[in-house]
């Protein structure tokens, strides 16, 4: 991969990164039973009285939640990359330096602002390259939240090694431009954080 050739020293400033809650009240319940079915198919925690099926079932559940999760955290991604590409189709330089989707792709993924970096720590996301990728991954394929009555079993249990390859097919379908980070900036919000902002702003206009 080629890196973009930008003027030194120009900074563009691409609109933030909003990401919106999920909203399933059984969500963590169901990732701590995951969890524990994982471990017990491993022969790594008792499994009682459960049978294998029952202890199948649960780790399956969980999964689809993971997922549900991370198409939904794709789908904020892809409206921000959508966004970055508009910008593109106006900015001559950009344009004529080769930038594409994937190009933001990779910044994002490969190469976010210290400041991105240093709040998904602070929110516990310790591998954030994993959830943006695997979720722009499942984007690529999937235009809707997937349903347990449209994968198959094996699907849903490795569904992260799915959307890790789907991830690659995505970006390698097509050869792109990488972005320096030095001449990027956008910061990273929760959406409820993002509202207060603007709040606060239209009330000092």
């Amino acid at each position: 991969m080629e890196v973009a050739k930008l003027p030194k020293g120009e900074i563009w400033t691409l609109p933030p990164v909003i990401l919106h809650p999920f909203s399933d009240p059984t969500g963590p319940d169901k990732l701590v039973e995951s969890s524990r079915a994982h471990l017990m198919l491993q022969g790594l925690l008792p499994s009682g009285e459960l049978s294998k099926d029952e202890i199948l079932h649960r780790l399956l559940a969980g999964r689809l939640c993971e997922l549900r999760m991370l198409y939904y955290v794709g789908r904020d991604l892809e409206r921000w990359v959508e966004q970055c590409v508009e910008i593109t189709d106006r900015d001559l330089i950009l344009r004529s330096a080769g930038v594409t989707a994937a190009s933001f792709i990779h910044l994002l993924v490969e190469a976010p602002p210290e400041d991105v970096r240093t709040k998904l720590t602070r929110w516990g996301v310790a591998d954030y390259k994993s959830i943006f990728s695997r979720s722009l991954g499942l984007n690529a394929v999937f235009s809707k939240v997937p349903d347990i009555e449209t994968l198959s079993m094996n699907f849903i249990r490795y569904y992260y090694r799915y959307a890790d390859q789907m991830f690659q097919c995505r970006q390698n379908s097509d050869t792109f431009r990488t972005l320096p980070p030095e001449n990027f900036r956008f910061e990273l919000y929760a959406s409820g954080e993002y509202s207060r902002m603007l709040e606060r702003e239209w009330e000092e206009i």
